[in-house]
């Protein structure tokens, strides 16, 4: 049976990060989660750092935050507590999201029931799922207008993975996307968009279906985009790569949190089941392309480059950015989309320079504990 949504406070946000803990020799992954969570245990700090998914990855996330200030702080300490930790162990750590050497019949799960029962089900499917995204939580004060937020949120994924895309080398070689994580989530039965239903009790009836299937025990067996996460009363965005740095996933996470604002006190979309007949080519064309890519209006037919999409988004969320304290957030958003430098861009450069995909991730490791690109 589904939980009930638990009500939290409007636009406030938490942020998760999945990290890549590397070897100081070649950069691939390495088996180091037991051992760092040993280490920051008598630590002090705002958030949480937890396992996740194999012992080559580790999550950090922040608590409930009320602005980009907030959350940008709680991540800076996290990030300094971890890459203490992993400098006493003689460990790398970075974002991005994809390891450009690891092979996916290497990895094995942590070990936690989860793991262990997603690794029987899905086979080598779990196996390949050794990638790292950033979620963002936003918080709804009930359960039918977190619906009509991941709904009206849905229009804008193609920004968030533009944004965040930090995953252009996959096993050794590029793969001409800007984000190829989301090539590794594609394949799950339980993947893509949520069904669109904008009432609670729908959505209980539809959860109560899909239990029969046998893949549904909770709502983290759906792998989707977006979904709604009642025991935090949050919708949860989920297609975004972990970017190379801690500040910039704060201001992507500002940008969601003001988007929320505008989408539902604005009210400036017609919903419709019809969004997610452009839905997947959208997001293609921001996995492949990134904020060069075009996107397609579901209400005017309109196709748009996202980079122009993002920069006439930001216009019409001004005011809600200021409400929020989150404009700083949203000027490190404008300036990176006018330039046009993404964390692919960035690490493809990188690649260019020193032909070196070991350089590459060395570097990933230097940008993520604070040094200059």
């Amino acid at each position: 049976m589904l939980q009930p949504f638990a009500s939290s406070e409007s636009f406030t946000i938490g942020v998760e990060l999945e990290v890549q803990l590397v070897n100081t020799h070649d950069y691939n992954l390495t088996k180091a989660t037991t051992e760092l969570l040993n280490r920051v245990r008598a630590e002090t700090f705002a958030g949480a750092i937890n396992p996740e998914t194999t012992e080559g990855m580790i999550e950090v996330s922040t608590g409930v935050c009320s602005n980009f200030e907030q959350a940008r702080s709680e991540l800076l300490g996290l990030r300094d507590t971890l890459v203490r930790a992993a400098d006493f162990l003689n460990v790398g750590v970075c974002g991005g999201g994809t390891n450009f050497f690891q092979n996916w019949y290497d990895q094995r799960s942590d070990g936690r029931a989860r793991s262990e029962y997603l690794m029987g089900l899905y086979g080598a499917l779990y196996q390949q799922f050794t990638i790292f995204g950033q979620h963002v939580h936003v918080g709804c004060a009930d359960a039918d207008s977190a619906l009509v937020l991941l709904h009206s949120l849905s229009r804008y994924v193609p920004h968030f993975i533009a944004l965040a895309a930090s995953s252009p080398f996959v096993q050794g070689s590029d793969t001409r996307f800007q984000c190829a994580r989301l090539n590794s989530v594609a394949p799950f039965p339980l993947a893509g968009q949520a069904p669109f239903v904008t009432k609670w009790s729908e959505f209980e009836h539809y959860f109560d279906r899909m239990t029969k299937t046998g893949l549904v025990n909770s709502l983290k067996d759906f792998y989707w985009d977006i979904r709604p996460s009642p025991g935090y009363g949050t919708i949860e965005v989920r297609v975004m790569d972990t970017p190379l740095r801690v500040e910039w996933a704060a201001a992507i996470a500002a940008y969601i949190q003001a988007l929320a604002r505008y989408v539902l006190v604005d009210e400036p979309l017609r919903l419709s089941e019809r969004d997610y007949e452009v839905y997947r080519t959208n997001r293609f064309m921001a996995c492949r392309f990134g904020l060069e890519g075009t996107c397609v209006n579901p209400e005017t037919g309109q196709s748009v480059m996202i980079r122009d999409d993002i920069l006439a988004t930001l216009d019409a969320i001004a005011p809600h950015a200021r409400a929020l304290g989150g404009e700083e957030g949203l000027d490190q958003i404008r300036r990176t989309v006018t330039d046009g430098l993404s964390d692919a861009t960035w690490l493809r450069r990188v690649y260019g320079a020193h032909h070196s995909l070991h350089e590459v991730v060395r570097q990933q490791c230097r940008i993520w504990r604070g040094a200059q690109a």
